[in-house]
């Protein structure tokens, strides 16, 4: 082997290296394209990415969209990945911070449940929450535990409290 080739062998990506980098985009293209689209707005994607994302929602033919898709991967080449990739794995519960703020809403339902008095505690901390709505979550989540049903008003509760500690806003 001459000395020239040795020194290029070192930085050139095999094609193999490559391809799976590409279907690696296309993938985070994929579940970026299943997103709704107001978690989409809040990505802070580049403008041409949006757009294709959202054209490839339009489109019907399996082949058109396998192309799109392509271009989508070909977007994101050009587009840091990293902070997308967090970003989705946030989304999907992935992340460290994604548990300990699902664990610290889990604790908020316990203590609620528990005890009248969380229930100041959390209005001071969330001014904005409809108290009537919260008062009824929680005397129906007690009401089903002791009578065995399935914890329905628990989930809802917990929804109420995950919506208001992201967006400071009740559900719609």
């Amino acid at each position: 082997m001459r000395e020239n080739d040795s020194d290029h062998s070192e930085f050139a990506v095999s094609k193999t290296r490559r391809k799976k980098e590409s279907e690696a985009l296309q993938d985070i293209g994929v579940e970026l394209v299943r997103l709704p689209r107001e978690r989409l707005e809040k990505l802070d994607l580049p403008d041409n990415l949006l757009a294709a994302i959202l054209e490839a929602r339009r489109i019907t033919s399996h082949g058109a969209i396998r192309r799109q898709m392509q271009y989508i991967g070909k977007l994101m080449r050009e587009v840091e990945v990293d902070p997308i990739s967090e970003q989705l794995a946030a989304i999907r519960g992935e992340s460290a911070a994604a548990k300990a703020e699902f664990h610290a809403l889990e604790n908020w339902r316990a203590r609620l449940l528990a005890d009248d008095a969380a229930v100041g505690e959390w209005l001071a901390a969330h001014p904005g929450t409809d108290i009537q709505t919260l008062r009824q979550l929680i005397r129906n989540a007690r009401k089903e535990a002791t009578e065995g049903k399935p914890p329905r008003s628990s989930r809802a509760l917990f929804r109420m409290l995950r919506d208001l500690a992201e967006t400071g806003e009740p559900p719609r």
